[in-house]
C-alpha cells in the first residue's frame, strides 16, 4: 500500500509539470540547417503584454533542446502582430499584421544580426556590436530613407524627424540586441524591433522584448553568430 500510495504521488507530480519546451514541427521544419540556436518566445495570446523565453539548441539528431528554463518577457502595450520575418511565413488566419506605431511586438521567424550596447563591446559578446552614443538613433520615420536602421547623424545627412535615441535615459539599451523584423525596410511594417532591458516587470514595450538585465546577459553571452540564431515569437498552442 505504502508503495502504491508513493507512485500515486509521483505520477500526480509528474503530471503537473509543463511540457517541455520545443518548437512546433512546421517551425523546426522552415528553419534553415545553418540555424543552431533559437529563442522562443511564447504568449497565451495575440493580446497579452507577458511571454516567456526559452533558450534552444539544436542537438546532432537535428532535435531541439532547451538550454534554458523559462524566462519572463514583456512584449508590445498591444500585444503580437504578424511580421516580416526570414524565413517569411504568412499570417494565420485572423492575426493581425505588424504595422508602423501599432504597439505590437512582431511574431514569427526574425534573424538575431547584431548587438548593442551605450559601453565598449564585452569581451563575452560574440555578435557584431554597435557602440551607442547620443548620435545614434533608430529611425521610424517611414519617409526617410534609413527607414528601420540605427544610424549615426554624424555619418548620414538627416531625412527624419522624431527619431528615437539609443541612448535613453531610462538605460533600457544599455545592452540589446537588433532583430531583423521587416528585413527589407518596407515604409509601414514596422522598425525597429530589439531584444532590451525591461523598465519593470510589469511594464509592456512599444513593440520589442524586454527582460531583466541579468537574463538579457545571460543571452547575449549566449548567442552566436556562427549558429545563425532566430528569435520565434509565437501565440501557444493551448492545452
Amino acid at each position: 500500500m505504502h508503495r502504491l500510495l508513493v507512485m500515486l504521488l509521483v505520477l500526480a507530480s509528474c503530471a503537473r509539470m509543463p511540457a517541455p519546451a520545443t518548437l512546433p514541427p512546421e517551425i523546426a521544419a522552415v528553419l534553415p540547417a545553418s540555424c543552431q540556436q533559437v529563442l522562443l518566445v511564447t504568449a497565451a495570446d495575440d493580446k497579452t503584454t507577458a511571454a516567456e523565453l526559452r533558450m534552444l539548441q539544436r542537438t546532432t539528431a537535428n532535435a531541439w533542446k532547451s538550454f534554458s528554463t523559462a524566462i519572463p518577457v514583456r512584449v508590445g502595450r498591444h500585444g503580437l502582430a504578424w511580421g516580416l520575418g526570414e524565413p517569411a511565413l504568412p499570417a494565420p488566419t485572423g492575426f493581425r499584421l505588424k504595422q508602423e506605431g501599432d504597439g505590437c511586438a512582431p511574431a514569427g521567424i526574425f534573424r538575431i544580426t547584431q548587438a548593442f550596447g551605450s559601453e565598449s563591446k564585452p569581451n563575452w559578446i560574440k555578435l557584431p556590436y554597435i557602440r551607442c552614443t547620443s548620435h545614434h538613433f533608430g529611425i521610424d520615420d517611414v519617409r526617410s530613407r534609413h527607414y528601420n536602421q540605427i544610424v549615426d547623424d554624424r555619418e548620414v545627412a538627416c531625412d527624419w524627424t522624431s527619431p528615437e535615441t539609443m541612448v535613453p535615459s531610462g538605460g533600457c539599451y544599455q545592452l540589446g540586441a537588433v532583430i531583423a523584423h521587416n528585413p527589407q525596410n518596407l515604409p509601414g511594417r514596422g522598425s525597429c524591433i530589439f531584444l532590451h532591458i525591461w523598465q519593470g516587470e510589469s511594464v509592456p514595450t512599444s513593440g520589442c522584448t524586454a527582460m531583466r538585465e541579468s537574463d538579457l546577459r545571460s543571452i547575449l553571452m549566449w548567442l552566436d553568430p556562427e549558429k545563425d540564431p532566430r528569435l520565434v515569437q509565437l501565440v501557444r498552442n493551448p492545452e
